[in-house]
């Protein structure tokens, strides 16, 4: 009888060692090894057999083809993917529980399925009758789609055989198990045998598959880290469920650009797409308040203005304060030392709270000026004009510096009615400002204070780039 093989994976990030360890080497986490028995009599046939199903071919003779995307009627969904579904392909997606995962899937399984392809929807977390309830919420009666409650893989492959769909959602990926493997379902070695399998199905029969990870309290996908690797696409569904947007993230995607974003708002009827969310985001915006102001930041390859909110009070605790909600906390503490030794801000003393309104996230440092501005605002307890638009990366030496893709971010804010944009002056040259917006190129954070804040109380003159 041979020797059983038997291992221990960490269950936060697929570390594998030959022993038990209390602790993980690779996340640190404590009592995470679990012991898992690793099944090779698969890989001994196969090597017995001597099959050979793939031979290596030259490069040059491979034969270029352009793949056809399928559309769904959800715009936001299709550029978040790329421009569409891809056939083939095997996209992960990620969010909190209750976000409107499944809402978001079930939605496009139906307007797939109203285009004339076959989807195969699984479910492993509920009933077909608790799909069926959701399905008539959202208004759902396609007879092209196909419900299954099911959780072991070989099930799911036999119906996939009978029905062949064009597409297959597996909801989730961590309620899923095969009988190949002894763990428990949801562990790092049943997670990896089931998405491979899946990723099989995806590229060798042309079917495009969705499957569903569950996140972890950090909100990074549960699981192990080789979960994102394998899959195509990765997609974060974020935002506050008290709050009704919602925000689809691309993280990976090897058919169109990263860090795509699509704005989506939940209502009754499921979720509905925003097709210009910076006008959401800004209409409920103060004008004249102190300590906000307008970025204009890329999500993608869209623009999109988003309002900066600053309060800065005098601190009762020993040691200040410094809170961000939608930017990094990091970023805010480096911008307000900036403001302390280059414009002469005195801030040690008081506490310091940013936000980002719309419960956006903000990763990109053209919004260091807007930040920045906001936060001054609030200490001087000055407005800032309103019709301004504030983009540039803010340097330790409190230089701005030159962002990316200026012309659209100025063209955005023309749009929605701003008067002026306070860029960086490297920023200047090369395009044609768009008519009705005044063009203010900057070099300091305290020359574009001199701008914006105290308008009456200007020492010098604006420099207008027409």
């Amino acid at each position: 009888m041979p020797k059983i093989k038997t291992v221990f994976f960490c269950q936060e990030c697929g570390y594998e060692s030959a022993k038990w360890m209390g602790r993980c080497p690779g996340c640190g986490q404590w009592n995470t090894m679990v012991e898992e028995i690793i099944n090779t009599k698969a890989d001994q046939d196969r090597r017995k057999s001597g099959k050979t199903p793939n031979k290596p071919i030259p490069i040059s003779q491979i034969e270029k083809t352009s793949e056809k995307r399928f559309l769904t009627k959800t715009n936001e969904l299709n550029r978040v993917l790329g421009g569409g579904v891809v056939p083939g392909s095997l996209v992960l997606v990620g969010g909190d529980p209750g976000i409107g995962k499944s809402t978001l899937l079930l939605q496009m399984s139906n307007q797939l399925a109203e285009a004339g392809y076959t989807v195969l929807y699984v479910s492993g977390e509920e009933s077909v009758k608790q799909t069926k309830m959701r399905a008539e919420r959202l208004d759902i009666h396609s007879d092209r789609l196909f419900v299954m409650a099911e959780t072991d893989m070989f099930e799911i492959e036999t119906r996939l055989d009978e029905i062949q769909p064009d597409f297959l959602v597996v909801d989730s990926i961590q309620t899923v198990y095969s009988s190949d493997v002894t763990s428990a379902p949801g562990s790092v070695s049943q997670v990896r045998e089931c998405t491979g399998r899946l990723m099989r199905i995806a590229k060798t029969k042309g079917v495009a598959t969705f499957i569903v990870g569950h996140v972890t309290k950090d909100g990074a996908i549960a699981g192990p880290r080789l979960l994102e690797h394998m899959v195509d696409t990765v997609l974060y569904f974020e935002g506050e469920r008290h709050h009704t947007f919602r925000i689809l993230r691309a993280v990976k995607n090897r058919f169109g650009s990263t860090n795509e974003m699509g704005v989506f708002e939940m209502k009754e009827s499921g979720l509905t797409e925003v097709a210009n969310p910076s006008e959401i985001f800004l209409q409920e915006r103060t004008k004249g308040a102190c300590g906000s102001t307008v970025a204009a930041s890329m999500e993608g390859t869209r623009p999109m203005l988003v309002e900066i909110q600053a309060l800065v009070t005098p601190t009762s605790y020993t040691n200040a304060r410094r809170m961000a909600t939608g930017i990094d906390p990091n970023r805010l503490s480096m911008l307000m030392a900036v403001l302390e030794k280059r414009v002469g801000l005195l801030m040690q003393n008081h506490d310091a709270y940013v936000n980002v309104a719309g419960g956006v996230r903000l990763d990109e440092p053209a919004v260091d000026l807007a930040v920045a501005v906001s936060v001054a605002s609030s200490f001087r307890d000055q407005p800032v004009v309103p019709t301004d638009v504030l983009i540039g990366e803010v340097g330790l030496t409190g230089e701005i510096r030159r962002v990316s893709r200026i012309e659209q971010r100025v063209l955005e804010a023309q749009k929605l009615g701003f008067e002026r944009a306070i860029i960086p002056e490297q920023n200047i040259g090369g395009w044609k400002a768009p008519e009705g917006i005044t063009i203010i190129g900057v070099r300091t954070v305290a020359e574009a204070m001199e701008y914006t804040l105290g308008a009456a109380k200007r020492s010098v003159l604006p420099k207008v780039y027409e």
